[in-house]
């Protein structure tokens, strides 16, 4: 019996009530599960407005501990009743630390622990240094009831070293929570495409699917009436060859959803040789922070 795996990847748009975000991203679950989706991915810190756009400390207060979190709480019952597995994007507190987090919740409801995202971007617009630590907990891997899952979060996704250990660690797909959008110092730079690229070029590499779920809509700046940031969407769901099996524009809304044969993929991912021909020999430089 071959092994069978459909994910999700939910794009929507969020306000400031965190309850009715909580009860946004519950509904698009549903949607997606009633799709036969078994692994569903909403957007990263779906809890509210992208607040990184700013250095504002009014913000710190929205962070929980982990097995705490509201979103964590709400949703866990969520994955036991439709048998589902969620990988949930929170602002996380602990102690005096503060870290943007995912938490695993597997199809029974259970918690599988917590990962921190590893590179933390700061640039206008995603001032994200303010607000978090680097993440401590290195990549993550997790063996779920539908199979073993990777996921790296937004500025992640960039990184060809997430992809390829997360891969090394026997993940079978990898999964990006997201926002990212429009870039306030330059209107005219656009990023949608070679954000898309990027994470297809992993698929492509370790010959594995890659899910990406981005937000949209404009979210305006509280404090900067003339400013605001508009997300651009683009959720997407690329096969081993990076094709887009499934994809999203800048303005839709709903739940893709992809199945994928985990067992043709395992065989197909060793008969290409990425990884047999591997020479870890020559990859000091790549460990180095400043290689010679």
């Amino acid at each position: 019996m071959t092994r069978k795996l459909t994910v999700a990847a939910i794009q929507t748009a969020y306000g400031q009530d965190l309850q009715a975000n909580i009860a946004r991203t519950a509904d698009f679950i549903r949607q997606a599960a009633d799709k036969g989706a078994n692994v569903i991915l909403p957007s990263e810190l779906f809890q509210g407005p992208y607040f990184c756009v700013a250095q504002e400390e009014r913000w710190f207060k929205e962070a929980h501990p982990w097995r705490e979190h509201p979103c964590v709480t709400a949703l866990a019952p969520l994955a036991q009743e439709l048998g589902v597995v969620l990988p949930i994007s929170i602002f996380e507190r602990e102690g005096p630390h503060y870290f943007n987090s995912l938490v695993m919740v597997d199809a029974d409801g259970s918690p599988m622990g917590v990962y921190r995202k590893s590179h933390i971007p700061d640039g206008p617009g995603y001032m994200e240094k303010y607000y978090f630590r680097p993440g401590d907990t290195g990549f993550k891997v997790w063996d779920t009831r539908f199979g073993r899952i990777g996921a790296g979060i937004c500025w992640d996704q960039w990184y060809p070293e997430t992809a390829r250990a997360m891969t090394l660690m026997g993940a079978e797909v990898l999964l990006y929570p997201t926002a990212i959008g429009s870039e306030p110092h330059d209107a005219a730079l656009d990023t949608a495409a070679p954000w898309r690229r990027a994470m297809q070029g992993h698929a492509v590499s370790n010959v594995i699917p890659v899910v990406g779920a981005n937000r949209i809509g404009f979210e305006p700046w509280a404090d900067y009436p003339n400013g605001g940031q508009s997300f651009y969407g683009s959720s997407f769901i690329a096969d081993h060859r990076g094709d887009l099996v499934a994809a999203f524009g800048r303005e839709d809304e709903g739940a893709l959803v992809a199945e994928f044969d985990l067992d043709f993929l395992a065989t197909h991912r060793a008969a290409w040789g990425f990884f047999r021909d591997r020479r870890t020999d020559l990859y000091g430089a790549l460990s180095q922070p400043r290689p010679a």
